[in-house]
């Protein structure tokens, strides 16, 4: 029984790994390109890139029916049977609905540009920006679908390399235009990006299934499954979208746009840090938790066991966070970005109840209870909004992290409470332990590195990093046999070069 609660323990902490650390080379590139980016526009370029990029992607979500996220499952169930024939057919009816949302997509942003405009931006006409971004919003529905396919086909190692080339585009696009023309070049630089994410992803797609348009007639209908999982998925993607959209353009109305971009910056700088460790859910995660859904008592071991290996590698990460944020902020950005520290501060706190709570809700779409995803999605949506604009009003910028994280505190105890009547989701004593631990940990070092100074900030950070370190590696020892492991694969390297 200990091996095999090993190996599931290693299992959950190999595949986390693997995916944060592709992740993780994916941030490295980006953070390059956005110090770049931040010191040829400004906080004030940034917002206007936060409020378009926003946008694009709430007309995007809305439109794209959830082909990307839907068709991963039909693929891979086509893939496991091994039937080519109906993955090749099945495919034609993917990449049918997808050109079809995006064509969709992109007329509406053409016809609703002059509502955007007027509804995103208090001053200037920015119509013409809108329409010209309009072929972004059918690229990424493109993009959505391909990948879906690469993802259902087990293509993991070609999505690394697609993601890594992706960033290294984007940092080619990014620099010389941002350089000669500010932000005027800042549609073209979007539509270009989008351009080359979509050449690399489809020359990879369409060499393991070329494009055929022969036998196509009619294959939409054939996709009405598919569209109906992914609506109750789209519709939860685009109010999180819009409640984003609303954020961003409440601060540009209130404040401006050096706000938004800081608010924007502080935001992903957290979200995107957790993503080396979340990156993980849905291509490993999802799948088992699915093939286990009607089980309840597997499910509640799966879950467990993906809340203790996320908590436990993060947890070091965000003490080591609460110090680092006054230096890393300068040489990611700029000293501009500077009124971002006790935001940022703030916000990782909410990453240790995000840690706990994807892992259980994902339970919803795992059981393909869509209402109930959608339902906690939509409440979760209106309380951040209604929390970030109350939050502003009283402290400003310090004061949207304050709301977020108290969002994040209300999702944590609805997700878990909902879980716990519908579908008997009972943490075990070590998740709730371990919890206990690291939060308390994390509060004891936002307390230091805010409000402390001089030795007492030194040592006591070190001490507390030292102490959230020691508690991840000693767990992961017990559960993971982690060092018999790194000794069997030192031994078998020192064989093989001796």
């Amino acid at each position: 029984m200990k091996e095999k609660r090993d190996d599931s323990y290693g299992h959950v902490l190999k595949y986390t790994s693997i995916f944060g650390g592709v992740q993780g080379l994916n941030i490295l590139i980006s953070l390059v390109r956005n110090k770049i980016v931040a010191l040829l526009l400004g906080p004030e370029g940034m917002g206007l890139v936060s409020l378009f990029q926003t946008t694009v992607n709430f007309i995007s979500q809305s439109t794209n029916l959830g082909v990307s996220f839907s068709a991963v499952r039909n693929v891979s169930e086509l893939f496991d049977a091994g039937d080519e024939a109906r993955i090749t057919h099945f495919i034609k009816v993917v990449r049918a609905w997808s050109l079809l949302t995006g064509l969709v997509g992109m007329l509406l942003c053409i016809v609703i540009g002059p509502m955007l405009s007027n509804f995103t931006f208090s001053w200037g006409n920015h119509t013409l920006h809108f329409v010209l971004l309009s072929p972004l919003v059918a690229l990424l529905a493109i993009t959505g679908g391909e990948t879906a396919i690469l993802k259902g086909a087990r293509q993991l190692k070609s999505l690394a390399v697609i993601q890594v080339y992706s960033i290294l585009s984007a940092l080619m696009i990014t620099i010389p235009i941002y350089y000669f023309f500010g932000q005027s070049g800042i549609v073209p630089v979007m539509v270009l990006m989008g351009l080359a994410t979509l050449l690399l992803t489809i020359h990879r797609s369409y060499s393991l299934y070329p494009l055929r348009l022969t036998g196509a007639k009619g294959i939409l209908g054939e996709g009405m499954g598919m569209v109906r999982l992914g609506v109750a998925f789209t519709v939860a993607g685009v109010l999180g979208s819009g409640a984003e959209f609303i954020i961003r353009t409440y601060l540009n109305n209130v404040a401006g746009l050096e706000t938004v971009g800081l608010y924007n910056t502080g935001y992903i700088l957290t979200m995107t840090y957790a993503g080396l460790v979340f990156s993980a859910m849905e291509t490993d995660y999802f799948p088992r938790l699915s093939a286990v859904n009607t089980q309840w008592r597997s499910c509640n071991e799966i879950v467990n066991k993906q809340i203790e290996v996320s908590l436990l590698l993060i947890s070091p990460m965000l003490v080591a966070a609460q110090f680092a944020i006054p230096f890393v902020i300068p040489i990611l950005f700029s000293s501009q970005f500077m009124p971002i520290v006790d935001m940022v501060r703030i916000l990782l706190l909410a990453l240790y109840l995000r840690a706990i709570k994807l892992p259980v809700a994902y339970l919803t779409l795992a059981k393909g209870d869509s209402l109930s995803y959608l339902f906690l999605e939509a409440i979760y949506d209106v309380v951040v909004v209604l929390l970030v604009i109350w939050g502003y009003t009283h402290w400003e910028l310090v004061g949207t992290g304050i709301a977020i994280t108290l969002g994040a505190i209300f999702d944590f105890l609805m997700v878990f409470g909902y879980t716990y009547y519908k579908y008997h989701y009972r943490p075990t004593l070590p998740v709730m332990g371990y919890s206990a631990l690291h939060i308390m940990l994390g509060g004891i070092a936002f307390l230091l590195a805010t409000y402390a100074d001089g030795w007492l900030w030194w040592i006591g950070g070190l001490l507390i990093f030292a102490a959230s370190l020691t508690a991840t590696l000693y767990t992961l020892y017990h559960k993971v046999a982690l060092w018999n492991k790194l000794v069997s694969n030192f031994k078998r390297m020192f064989l093989r070069h001796g």
